[in-house]
C-alpha cells in the first residue's frame, strides 16, 4: 500500500492499495474510491470486541475495503479541522488514542478499548478514561483535532495536560487523572477539576484544537429554543 496525506487543515488521506489489499474503516468514514474496492461490513473480531469498540467511542460494525481485479484507489477525509497522523503497529509498538480518533488501518490491525487503570478517577476526569488501543500489525491513520505536538518522555519523566488535549502515546506510557490542587483553584482557576499526568517512557502527540473545548466554546453562542 502507498498513501498520501493532503490538504491540512481539512486533510483526507488517499491510498493506492494492490489488488487483494484491504483496509478497514470505521463506518462511514470512505470519501471516494475507485469502483474496483469492494466493501464488506463486519464485526471484525465477534460482538465483543464490536461492543468494546462502540464503548471506546467507535462505531458498532466496520467496513473491510478490498481491491478486486487489480490496483484499487480509497479515500478517507478527516471529519473535524485537524491533522492525520500515521502509525506503524507492531508487537511491542503499540497505540493508545483518544476516543473516536481511529479513521483507518490495514486489516491486520486491531482495534480495542482501553480503560484508565483508575475507575473512579476516570468517570470523573471525563475524556479520559475511555481510550482505543492499536495493536497487532500494520499502518493505522489516525485524526489529531488541531495541531500535532510531539514528547518524547523519558524513564519517570512527566506531562500534566488539560483533559481532552492527549491525543495519543505509546503503551509505554501510563496515565492517571489527577484532581487540580486546592478548592480555590477548582472553583475559579478557570482550568476545570481534572488534569491528566502521563508519565514516560514513550512517545506522546498532543492536540491544539480537542472537539469537546471547541463545542464549549460554541455553545454560548448558540440560540436556544424556548
Amino acid at each position: 500500500m502507498n498513501y498520501k496525506i493532503v490538504g491540512e487543515p481539512l486533510p483526507a488521506v488517499i491510498c493506492d492499495l494492490d489488488s487483494g489489499e484491504a483496509l478497514i474503516t470505521e463506518s462511514g468514514a470512505m470519501s471516494w474510491m475507485t469502483p474496483n474496492m469492494k466493501m464488506e461490513t463486519t464485526s471484525n473480531g465477534g460482538i465483543g470486541k464490536a461492543l468494546g469498540r462502540m464503548f471506546s467511542g467507535d462505531t458498532l460494525f466496520q467496513n473491510r475495503y478490498t481491491a478486486q481485479g487489480g490496483p484499487g484507489q480509497i479515500a478517507f477525509a478527516s471529519c473535524f479541522p485537524g491533522s492525520i497522523k500515521v502509525f506503524d503497529i507492531a508487537p511491542g509498538k503499540e497505540m493508545i488514542v483518544q476516543k473516536s480518533a481511529f479513521l483507518a488501518s490495514e486489516a491486520s490491525v486491531n482495534l480495542s478499548i482501553f480503560f484508565q487503570k483508575k475507575i473512579g478517577a476516570g468517570f470523573f476526569g471525563g475524556e479520559g478514561f475511555i481510550m482505543q488501543k492499536l495493536s497487532g500489525h500494520g499502518t493505522v491513520f489516525v485524526e489529531i483535532d488541531g495541531y500535532a505536538v510531539e514528547y518524547n518522555l523519558a524513564a519517570g519523566q512527566s506531562m500534566v495536560v488539560d483533559t481532552g488535549y492527549l491525543a495519543a502515546m505509546d503503551s509505554t506510557c501510563s496515565m492517571e487523572i489527577v484532581s487540580v490542587p486546592g478548592v480555590k483553584n477548582m472553583l475559579f482557576g478557570g482550568e476545570g477539576v481534572f488534569n491528566t499526568v502521563v508519565k514516560g517512557p514513550g512517545k506522546i502527540i498532543l492536540q491544539t484544537m480537542p472537539i469537546n473545548v471547541v463545542a464549549g466554546a460554541v455553545r454560548p453562542f448558540i440560540p436556544t429554543s424556548n
